[in-house]
């Protein structure tokens, strides 16, 4: 158990020592200041070159999300064709079918909004073909638009009066040639050499120590397992995801896979304070991040090895703590790290299956993504985290009796609008989704869509409540990690999750962009005697206060109906 709790410390401290350096490269990429990655400039203007695109053009807030939010639509067609036809398609060794129009709309939305929320079965869902140009593709593409995204934010900060927010396809290409792959030339090449599959061959036949034939999936997996850590997605090759041993062989990728999917979250969180020059604003902000992630991540640790007190009380021994769903390989304490972890970035792999931990640890695991802004997706944690601070900046004014203000501009009507509808709506999805699951399965047990409601949950009770309530806010939260005991592949939940999943992700781009170039297109107004400083412990405290409050409004009356009652139930 040492070794566990010392490997989740050393994981954590390398990932410090690595995004405080890559925040400031990710800094001098968008600013066009010279660094060692020049060398791609000739094939980044081939690109420009290539699609008509003159990445010097400036956008307004505007234009920057009709850019972003076009370029989304074609991706969403392109996949969804691909999927639905991917049964006749090549690059199908295996012969798997296609997709049904109802789960190819859900699959396609959700890897297009950097969800990876997967209602097929990973190795025998896909071909590979579409593991590869669907699924790898709109995985670069999905985290290479959130990192565009946030960069608009910002331009928005940084300047004192401007409507220029910046250009989508200058941030969105260099994302893609100077940040993904070049990590993820590196962290394919190190699970490639522990283990995973590289191959285009098709299923491998083996036999076992028992004498039994098995059929092994394999496939090109160790790049598109790179991607989905690094661009905080999460959707695995396999339908065990990093559980897998094909795609997670040992400590050592555990530990790398980890150290994947936080880098550029934390980086990015360093990168505004290189980008804008307001180092101590983003310090502040880390911090209350590293709280937040903490106040979650040890009660889950503590629960996993702490075991299963059912067990317990039956007079047997669990000296490794509750191993019910984990890897023997990785442990309780990693497992419990991850799986907190993983809803906090927003990534939603998992090592363990979530459908087996504790009930605190679903409690954190839904919180994580409740909050949503804890560190969270590859620019997109930012961007949620902003409309937390827009709402600590008004709050903050009307209790000192000013005007509010944030950074040199007035934080009017309109810009607190648009921040608490994004905030009423995210709750709304969440808690809407699972009240209208929750009345289809108790009043419509025998409708016909493709399968009946009441075979949806393999658990009654408060863990079935659970596992509708998880699948929703994992759907809002782009986390695509799921509870394995609820079959989502199914009419209603395909159609209902694909509407969640498009509303969860644009919405809190839309919102804090809009904020952003409204802000900035004010006036410029010096700070005084009397200017809340956003930079200071105290702003600090004050957004994390409001953090714990919407998320205690909006969501605890549904947590108790689900984990906590079932934590209580229990003990």
């Amino acid at each position: 158990m040492q070794t566990e709790l010392l490997g989740v410390i050393v994981t954590f401290v390398l990932v410090l020592l690595m995004a405080f350096p890559l925040g400031k490269y990710i800094a001098k990429v968008f600013q066009g200041e010279r660094t060692f990655t020049d060398f791609l400039n000739p094939l980044e203007r081939l690109i420009f070159k290539f699609s008509g695109i003159d990445p010097h053009r400036k956008m307004n807030w505007k234009d920057f999300l009709k850019a972003m939010l076009t370029i989304n639509l074609l991706w969403f067609v392109y996949a969804f064709v691909l999927l639905l036809f991917q049964g006749h398609l090549p690059l199908n060794p295996d012969h798997n079918p296609s997709q049904t129009p109802d789960l190819s709309f859900n699959t396609a939305i959700s890897f297009m909004v950097n969800c990876d929320l997967q209602d097929y079965s990973g190795e025998s869902g896909l071909t590979y073909l579409t593991q590869i140009f669907v699924v790898t593709f709109l995985q670069f593409v999905s985290a290479s638009t959130g990192v565009a995204a946030v960069v608009a934010l910002f331009n928005g900060i940084k300047e004192k009066s401007t409507s220029n927010l910046g250009n989508f396809w200058n941030y969105f290409v260099k994302t893609i040639t100077r940040i993904f792959l070049p990590l993820c030339l590196v962290v394919a090449i190190i699970l490639a050499f522990n283990g995973t599959p590289t191959s285009f061959a098709g299923k491998d036949t083996i036999i076992t120590m028992r004498g039994d034939t098995v059929n092994v999936s394999r496939g090109p997996a160790a790049g598109m397992i790179a991607i989905k850590h690094l661009g905080t997605n999460g959707g695995g090759w396999f339908n065990a995801n990093s559980a897998h041993p094909l795609e997670n062989p040992n400590y050592l990728t555990n530990m790398v896979e980890m150290m994947a999917q936080i880098l550029i979250p934390v980086a990015m969180i360093f990168a505004l304070g290189f980008y804008t020059g307001k180092k101590r604003f983003a310090y502040v902000i880390f911090w209350v991040m590293t709280l937040g992630a903490l106040i979650l991540i040890v009660p889950s640790m503590v629960a996993e090895i702490g075991g299963n007190p059912a067990i317990a009380k039956m007079g047997i021994a669990q000296p490794t703590g509750a191993m019910e769903g984990k890897e023997v390989r990785f442990g309780p304490a990693y497992s419990g790290f991850w799986g907190v972890m993983t809803t906090v970035i927003s990534t939603g792999s998992v090592n363990g299956m979530h459908d087996s931990y504790m009930p605190m640890s679903g409690t954190m695991q839904l919180l994580a993504m409740m909050v949503n802004g804890f560190y969270g997706g590859c620019g997109v944690g930012i961007l949620n985290y902003y409309i937390y601070i827009i709402i600590a900046v008004f709050i903050s004014g009307l209790m000192v009796g000013r005007t509010p203000e944030f950074m040199g501009h007035k934080v009017e009507a309109r810009e607190v609008k648009i921040a608490a509808l994004v905030t009423l709506l995210s709750t709304f999805l969440i808690k809407g989704g699972t009240a209208l699951a929750a009345y289809v399965f108790v009043h419509h047990p025998d409708v016909g869509w493709a399968m009946k409601p009441t075979a949806w949950l393999n658990n009654s009770g408060f863990h079935g409540f659970t596992e509708m309530l998880y699948q929703v806010t994992s759907s809002n939260a782009n986390n695509g990690s799921a509870y394995a005991g609820m079959t989502g592949n199914n009419v209603f939940w395909n159609v209902m999750t694909g509407f969640v999943l498009i509303l969860g992700r644009f919405l809190p781009i839309i919102g804090p962009i809009a904020i952003a170039g409204l802000l900035a297109s004010k006036k410029y107004v010096p700070q005084s005697t009397g200017t809340l400083k956003t930079d200071s412990l105290t702003f600090g405290a004050m957004t994390f206060a409001v953090i714990v409050i919407i998320t205690a409004l909006s969501y605890f009356p549904a947590l108790a109906l689900g984990p906590l009652a079932e934590y209580f139930s229990v003990h």
